[in-house]
């Protein structure tokens, strides 16, 4: 029997950077179940050198490790041109602090340990569901003189490019798609994040007072809006 060459599925390849060797094979062993190919370094230095000869689509990154540490090895992902590889980052410091730190680093998502291996498997099909078919693949939002290109991923104020990180550019986008709509930290958790914090976490906070300074400080129009009691709305003052 023939097997069209188009009905083959490519098995999703994870890399698990985690140096606890228990945790690292439950970890191994649920996603190879679940279907995917698993890598494991149980160290920051040789994830990366297995990230360069693999090809991986994403990368389960604990952060108290050997030699170096998981918000350093996500910077340096970054810094080596995986701009778009997910990474979700393992750690039993569940601080608002610690979390900012982890996806300051570059993390997309974070998880605290312990954790469930089925939300730890959720959140791993939630980041590399493939992509459907879509007729735009350039879109501009646009509110005053503030532009964002998603295809691009290029922030502009009145022409001047503003640097973002991935964080800080996925929250503008939630609000420009939402623009003139009062968000709640829950709304915007659950949509920039995909993930569900502690609701006490006052991590949107943080992140919408680093937007504001990159988006806002610097020009007399304001876009960023508290609603007391409510939560951020985008808008002019019009």
């Amino acid at each position: 029997m023939q097997v069209s060459q188009n009905s083959i599925v490519i098995a999703k390849q994870i890399l698990v950077i985690e140096d606890e060797p228990n945790v690292a094979a439950f970890i191994s062993q649920g996603l190879q179940e679940a279907g995917y190919k698993v890598f494991v370094a149980y160290d920051g230095l040789n994830g990366l050198e297995l990230l360069e000869q693999k090809n991986i689509d994403l990368v389960v990154l604990d952060i108290i490790l050997p030699k170096m540490d998981g918000r350093e090895v996500a910077k340096r992902i970054r810094e080596l041109g995986y701009s778009n590889l997910p990474i979700i980052m393992l750690t039993a410091l569940g601080t608002t602090e610690n979390i900012v730190k982890g996806l300051d680093s570059g993390a997309d998502d974070y998880l605290i340990k312990p954790f469930k291996f089925k939300e730890l498997l959720a959140r791993i099909r939630a980041r590399t569901r493939a992509k459907g078919a879509t007729y735009d693949t350039s879109q501009k939002l646009v509110i005053e003189d503030l532009e964002l290109d998603t295809d691009s991923k290029l922030v502009k104020r009145a022409g001047k490019e503003i640097h973002l990180t991935s964080t800080e550019f996925r929250l503008l986008e939630y609000l420009l798609k939402n623009k003139n709509r009062v968000l709640n930290r829950v709304d915007i958790l659950e949509n920039v994040w995909d993930i569900n914090f502690n609701i006490d976490t006052n991590v949107v906070d943080v992140y919408v007072n680093y937007l504001r300074n990159k988006i806002d400080k610097n020009f007399d129009l304001k876009l960023i809006h508290t609603v007391i009691g409510m939560g951020y709305i985008l808008k002019n003052n019009s």
